[in-house]
């Protein structure tokens, strides 16, 4: 009997700010793997969800939303969305019911790409029928991508027709990665990601988008994993309102971050969590290459 081929490739996920990207690969890989907030810019990273089967191994990336740059950290970001088109054997542009087009560049990139392109319309459930006939019309004359699908991603809509498309367009190869991996990323970047999070939720206007998280120290023992976290922040008034008074601001931040963490582990954790002033992180190329920005 003849074995079934076995397919393997790179989905790559692009899109504006809030459409739906993040929830879109944790509904697709079964895990939550990415950062969801009702913010914009949360994901700064090119993140990848990996789906394996016997005959197949998907490996889909999750990237930042597709913006203008004002600092050296935006363009680092810019330049995750960048590579993850120049490897994807697929690409799932995201957008929502709201969205219009945009010349933006990467979207200028994407016209010109040699790989099949899925234009996804998001949050179909915020929408009637009618709306959402336009809406594929109005993609269908701006862009003219390989297919459009509607979906949302929230409530699991469309999604088994997109999974059952994106085998379609995959090419038969070997696996990419060993078939019991989920992520390419290290169980210390998802600790940074799942208090980067929290900050998110907590506080509002400049300040989650002027923090980063750095994970000191990530010891495992038999039955509990101690972690040291530092929260940069760029100016010292900053460190006031994220440590709040009397410490009570950062201490729910790590009580959020410290249940998260003991899910996604499925053990103790003990997390330290510090606070510390370095100005002006976002531009200076140094420092972001320390925190893995310049690394595609």
């Amino acid at each position: 009997m003849a074995e079934t081929p076995h397919k393997a490739g790179f989905v790559s996920i692009v899109g504006k700010p809030n459409v739906g990207k993040s929830t879109l690969m944790n509904a697709l890989v079964g895990e939550k793997l990415s950062i969801i907030t009702s913010k914009a810019q949360t994901t700064r990273h090119r993140i990848m969800g990996i789906l394996n089967a016997d005959d197949f191994q998907i490996v889909y990336s999750d990237t930042p939303g597709i913006i203008k740059p004002q600092y050296a950290l935006h363009e680092s970001m810019m330049g995750f969305v960048r590579t993850s088109l120049e490897d994807a054997d697929v690409i799932l542009f995201v957008t929502d019911i709201y969205e219009k087009h945009d010349e933006d560049d990467v979207i200028k990139r994407l016209q010109h790409a040699k790989v099949p392109i899925v234009l996804l319309i998001n949050k179909i459930d915020q929408a009637t029928e009618e709306e959402v006939k336009n809406k594929v019309a109005y993609w269908q004359e701006h862009m003219n991508p390989t297919e459009i699908l509607p979906i949302s991603a929230l409530h699991k809509v469309g999604l088994e027709h997109l999974f059952e498309r994106l085998l379609h367009y995959l090419p038969q190869h070997p696996p990419f990665y060993p078939k019991d991996e989920l992520t390419d990323k290290p169980e210390r970047f998802f600790v940074s990601e799942i208090i980067r999070e929290k900050i998110f939720l907590n506080y509002k206007k400049e300040i989650p988008y002027s923090t980063e998280v750095v994970i000191e120290e990530f010891k495992e023992e038999e039955d509990i994993i101690r972690i040291r976290a530092e929260i940069i922040v760029e100016r010292r008034s900053q460190k006031g309102i994220v440590i709040g008074n009397k410490g009570e601001a950062l201490k729910k931040v790590g009580t959020q971050a410290r249940i998260d963490m003991e899910d996604f582990f499925q053990k103790k954790i003990f997390l330290d969590l510090y606070v510390r002033v370095n100005e002006n992180w976002r531009t200076d190329q140094k420092l972001l290459r320390r925190f893995g920005y310049n690394e595609q």
